[in-house]
């Protein structure tokens, strides 16, 4: 059993994490902004990245942090900054000053080209905080993650029902459910020592296509869908568009269509994790029909 400090505990991958924590048998400290219901095994502490005193007694006692709080949308590239940058410095010396030696770190394959986008940009600073921390770090790079809980996709499945899919222009993606992530962040978490980076994928060769996903999605809803592939400039239309009606709860951002337009996001295999240590469990296909089975139980769908 292990204490681990865990950041965007309340998040969707997050919260799945410390699910999966507690099944294995492990505490759990977790890092939130307001009050959580009591829940056996779990800590909570009240706070942000901002806030340093809280950050110091999420660390303290603990035998790894796993760093999964970040912000994925923000309305100019200082907010990118602050909540990317700036909050993944503060847990580095939270950690560092409790004497926690192991981080795992949760970044995305957007960091692996910073210049398309602020979100990757920013994704890639933190990168570079934890590579030169001192700790022992692992730095995990997630694709496109899916699974029962996740709002991100939701309007892709909803689009899918209409028998539609509306794609960038290209290109090739990988995709991972969120328990697959959780479990591997967990058994990172447990490694004497593993630094280095680690881009985890469904274990698909060289990812999907757009329109071969979108046609997954469509099996996960029962529909047959049109895979329809937009120019990046209607994309970025679109986004100033959902930008004027839903204001910060936009879901398509211009900073969004620069990385979502680039043509290769494919998880590398020579950063897979080491069969030994992980491997995916859940096939694409079941994992899509589980999400969509959410959606519907939850009334989304």
């Amino acid at each position: 059993m292990s204490v681990l400090a865990i950041t965007g505990g309340t998040g969707f991958v997050g919260s799945r994490l410390i699910a999966l924590a507690l099944e294995a048998g492990h505490q759990v400290r977790a890092l939130a902004r307001r009050e959580q219901p009591a829940r056996e095994g779990v800590t909570w502490v009240r706070g942000d990245l901002d806030a340093i005193a809280a950050l110091a007694e999420l660390c303290a006692g603990a035998d790894a942090v796993i760093h999964v709080a970040g912000v994925v949308n923000a309305p100019d590239r200082e907010g990118f900054a602050r909540g990317n940058i700036t909050g993944t410095a503060n847990i580095l010396a939270a950690a560092k000053t409790a004497g926690v030696r192991r981080f795992v770190h949760v970044s995305s394959l957007a960091s692996r080209e910073p210049q398309l986008s602020a979100y990757g940009w920013s994704k890639e600073e933190a990168d570079k905080l934890v590579r030169g921390s001192g700790l022992d770090w692992t730095i995990v790079r997630p694709p496109a993650i899916y699974g029962p809980g996740d709002l991100e996709m939701l309007e892709l499945f909803r689009v899918a029902k209409l028998g539609l899919a509306l794609l960038p222009p290209g290109g090739r993606i990988s995709v991972i459910e969120v328990g697959d992530l959780g479990r591997l962040l967990l058994a990172l978490a447990a490694a004497d020592r593993f630094p280095g980076e680690i881009d985890p994928d469904d274990g698909r060769d060289g990812g999907w296509t757009h329109p071969d996903f979108a046609r997954a999605i469509g099996r996960a809803v029962g529909r047959r869908v049109l895979p329809l592939s937009l120019p990046k400039a209607v994309l970025m239309a679109g986004a100033y568009v959902d930008r004027a009606l839903r204001g910060k709860k936009a879901k398509l951002t211009p900073d969004r269509v620069s990385y979502f337009c680039h043509p290769d996001w494919v998880a590398s295999p020579a950063h897979r994790a080491p069969a030994n240590l992980w491997t995916p469990q859940v096939e694409t296909a079941q994992g899509l029909a589980a999400t969509a089975r959410w959606y519907r139980e939850n009334k989304l769908l």
